[in-house]
């Protein structure tokens, strides 16, 4: 994963509302949710949970599908683990300055 899709799933995430809408998408699993459901959870409007909704999917962390009258999120599980991998890649390897980082 390149640093900067990563600042934007964290800047997607950085929101207070969507990390609760997400954390709650990661419970409902692949299957996702409706957004009659995710609505009825979170106690939030229609028009605030689809801007949050929008935000996460082109964010990349939430996709949507049309199942006949509604539209279901899940979350990209897939993407969810490249960024917990991006931010733990590099666990306890150590320090190094190199002589690039030094010209910075």
């Amino acid at each position: 994963m390149k640093q900067n899709v990563a600042a934007q799933s964290l800047a997607a995430l950085g929101n207070e509302t969507r990390l609760q809408l997400f954390r709650t998408l990661v419970r409902a699993g692949p299957d996702g949710a409706n957004v009659g459901t995710l609505q009825q959870l979170l106690g939030i409007p229609g028009s605030t949970l689809a801007h949050h909704l929008g935000a996460l999917a082109r964010a990349g962390l939430v996709q949507q599908t049309r199942q006949g009258r509604e539209v279901i999120s899940s979350v990209d599980f897939p993407a969810m683990q490249g960024l917990i991998g991006y931010l733990t890649e590099e666990c306890c390897t150590g320090l190094c300055v190199t002589a690039e980082d030094d010209a910075a």
